[in-house]
């Protein structure tokens, strides 16, 4: 391979252009942190980290591995010790006599190699992997390898008295270092949610991965109590109160990324259930208009809604479907240097880079309605409000969009066509809704299939029913292997889009029911839910069954 830079090559290849390597790399000029190529290049959005690594491999001669398909041995992951595997973002994945093959994302640093060498007395063969999947099976094959002395056996232990000393008890490194770990645990599996759930003989934690609960560990009864106040003690609660539940929240750095951590205790019948919520802030890339799974169709419709200069775009459905991912994706194509973007949130989910992001506080008399009132005092072009959780919030953001701004916010709805019907039931007058709402999306997410093993079959009569076809098809059914859980592997985002347009404007002014306009919609090109997870379906993406879960009520 010829000695030429990396972006020189990467625009040979027809990779990126000339113009966007001139863009990263003045950005590489003015950042101040010394950030790599590869890595302003991924968070300019112009390559993945995977299609970057793997141009990189090719260039440089050494092998990609994809890590997330990997089983990583932590028995030879640990000949590396922790800390200088963590320090220098490497980690081995095999060996062969005195030979380690470890994952790195910077195979031309020596000194890195060099350094193994000394340490562990065996030869390193390099091979290239993405700095995010190394940190994710570094934690994977360290994290939980030294907690045996909490006892993790569900039988072991006895339930420890509630003294006045749990303060000074919870500061002991293994709860502070468990406590850590199983939020780190969580975060590399992509939960959104920690169940911390005692019974009678032991202590049960789970994670919510893909929208269901998977177990996480067992631990014994004796490490509930001071696990409880070690989280509810960095929380800011009330360490002493236990008789009713409390709210908290802190921050906690993982694989450098800073995660926004809100916690909740409940007191249960064998002490308080903690339920986590772990919320990304701004270092994770937000999602493109292209990344939220729409169709063509759907995806061509809502950009021309984002487009309009004035006017409501509502998202709804329930919780954890995915709404405020599509909200943010719909501010991050519509912010500009010329225009003035306002949000109104609680909380505020992921912080926005030149998005003026306002946090509700209730118990200071900062509620949404008050909020709204004072951003319109703040000549703003768009305004995104987390929720309409009232006619009083409802009938601001209506007001603002015909008072030309352009209003994005959500709804807890079924479908996209009973929102219309919602608004006027909550006391918003027709013609208003009729006048300033461009359009609706109703949205719920569903599990992928895993390609490796899903098991595909013919579909029978009652399933065509359900899909709206006239003949079977072949479709597949999730089975579970080493590389998903249980037959899935990461989710995807279906659509239902009702545009507003003239015949839909006149419907909703007259008082329409739900009915008529669902089916004035459809005759005007409108998929409904159901439609759309039929073809997911239809095109071995997902299962019969989560089609049955995701639009049984619809």
């Amino acid at each position: 391979m010829r000695n030429i830079r990396i972006g020189d090559y990467l625009v040979e290849e027809g990779h990126i252009t000339p113009e966007q390597l001139q863009q990263v790399l003045q950005r590489q000029r003015e950042s101040q942190d010394g950030k790599k190529f590869g890595e302003v290049i991924v968070e300019m959005g112009f390559m993945s980290d995977v299609k970057f690594a793997q141009a990189l491999s090719v260039k440089l001669g050494v092998p990609f591995v994809d890590l997330n398909s990997v089983e990583v041995d932590g028995e030879i992951a640990r000949k590396v010790p922790q800390d200088l595997a963590e320090r220098n973002c490497i980690i081995a994945i095999n060996m062969t006599g005195r030979r380690l093959t470890v994952a790195t994302d910077d195979p031309v640093n020596f000194n890195i190699l060099e350094d193994i060498k000394v340490k562990t007395g065996y030869d390193t063969i390099p091979v290239l992997a993405t700095r995010m999947a190394i940190k994710k099976a570094i934690g994977k094959a360290y994290q939980m390898s030294d907690l045996g002395d909490l006892g993790m056996d569900s039988t072991q232990g006895e339930m420890m008295d509630d003294d006045d000393d749990s303060r000074d008890r919870v500061e002991s490194a293994p709860i502070v270092k468990l406590a850590t770990q199983i939020i780190e645990n969580a975060f590399r599996m992509e939960a959104t949610d920690i169940h911390i759930e005692p019974f009678e003989k032991y202590t049960q934690i789970r994670v919510r991965v893909n929208g269901d609960l998977v177990l996480l560990m067992n631990v014994s009864s004796n490490v509930q109590n001071q696990l409880a106040t070690r989280l509810k003690l960095i929380s800011g609660m009330n360490i002493a109160e236990k008789r009713i539940p409390q709210d908290g929240r802190f921050s906690q750095t993982v694989d450098g990324i800073p995660l926004d951590v809100r916690v909740s205790s409940l007191p249960m019948v064998h002490g308080e259930k903690i339920v986590i919520r772990i919320l990304s802030t701004g270092a994770i890339k937000t999602r493109g208009l292209h990344e939220l799974g729409m169709s063509d169709y759907n995806f061509r419709l809502f950009e021309s809604m984002i487009k309009c200069p004035h006017g409501v775009i509502l998202v709804t459905g329930p919780t954890g479907s995915g709404k405020s991912t599509t909200l943010y994706a719909a501010l991050g194509a519509i912010a500009r240097p010329e225009v003035n973007v306002v949000t109104v949130e609680d909380p505020v989910e992921k912080q926005m880079e030149g998005i003026n992001q306002c946090q509700i506080n209730v118990k200071s008399g900062m509620t949404f309605p008050a909020a709204l009132r004072s951003i319109l005092r703040q000549d703003p072009d768009v305004i995104m409000i987390g929720e309409m959780r009232d006619g009083e919030t409802a009938e601001i953001g209506i007001r603002a969009a015909i008072t030309g701004h352009l209003v994005l916010s959500t709804l807890h709805t079924n479908d996209a066509a009973s929102t219309i019907v919602r608004l006027v039931d909550m006391g918003i007058p027709a013609y208003m809704v009729a006048s300033s709402l461009i359009g609706v999306v109703a949205q719920r997410l569903v599990k992928v299939l895993c390609p490796k093993c899903r098991r595909q079959r013919m579909s029978t009569e009652e399933e065509n029913d359900l899909m709206h076809i006239d003949h079977s098809v072949p479709i597949y059914d999730a089975v579970g292997c080493n590389e998903c859980g249980g037959g899935y592997r990461g989710r995807t985002a279906i659509h239902e889009i009702i545009q507003c347009s003239g015949n839909i404007s006149t419907l909703i002014a007259n008082g329409a029911s739900t009915e008529q306009l669902e089916t004035t919609a459809r005759a005007n090109g409108t998929k409904l839910l159901r439609d759309n997870v039929s073809d997911l379906v239809q095109q071995g993406v997902t299962s019969m069954d989560e089609l049955v879960r995701v639009t049984y009520a619809v």
